[in-house]
């Protein structure tokens, strides 16, 4: 899957669900600092995110996140890959 895909779904969910100005998100940015989310938003997030990750994910994963860019690493080994029917 690529960054880029990842990347956009972070964006969208965190304008929907946590209703942060998207001009003010970038892969640089960082989550706490810059975005004003806390580690329950994180959690929150991979809750969001969840349909589109493979099975169970350990929300610990996320601990280490510091910024978007963190958590487009964390999650590309775990994307679900879209498949044609």
């Amino acid at each position: 899957m690529s960054r880029d895909v990842i990347y956009t779904k972070i964006k969208d969910c965190m304008v929907s669900e946590f209703e942060v100005d998207g001009d003010l998100i970038g892969p640089e940015k960082r989550l706490y600092d810059d975005l004003a989310l806390d580690s329950l938003d994180a959690v929150d997030l991979l809750v969001s995110l969840k349909e589109h990750l493979e099975g169970n994910v350990d929300p610990a994963l996320f601990k280490d996140a510091r910024t978007v860019e963190d958590l487009i690493a964390i999650l590309l080994p775990i994307w679900k890959t879209e498949t044609a029917v």
